[in-house]
């Protein structure tokens, strides 16, 4: 996923799909864990993309924010 996304923003290149919603959730989650957004830039840098979409905020907003751990 790292080098796929080093060739364009979005797993599509750069049209923002569907896909890059359904795979925002687990590669937030992985960027949870210690170290991940040093090792795999490409994919922090999505995460980045993706939680500053308007749509991202005004849905965070509207529901709250979430958390992936079980505290």
């Amino acid at each position: 996923m790292n080098a796929e996304l080093a060739q364009g923003p979005w797993f599509m290149g750069d049209q923002f799909t569907a896909a890059d919603i359904q795979m925002s959730f687990p590669i937030e989650a992985a960027m949870m864990m210690p170290g991940t957004g040093q090792h795999f830039a490409h994919l922090a840098a999505f995460v980045t993309r993706i939680q500053t979409r308007p749509a991202y905020r005004a849905a965070v907003k509207k529901g709250g924010p979430y958390r992936y751990d079980r505290g």
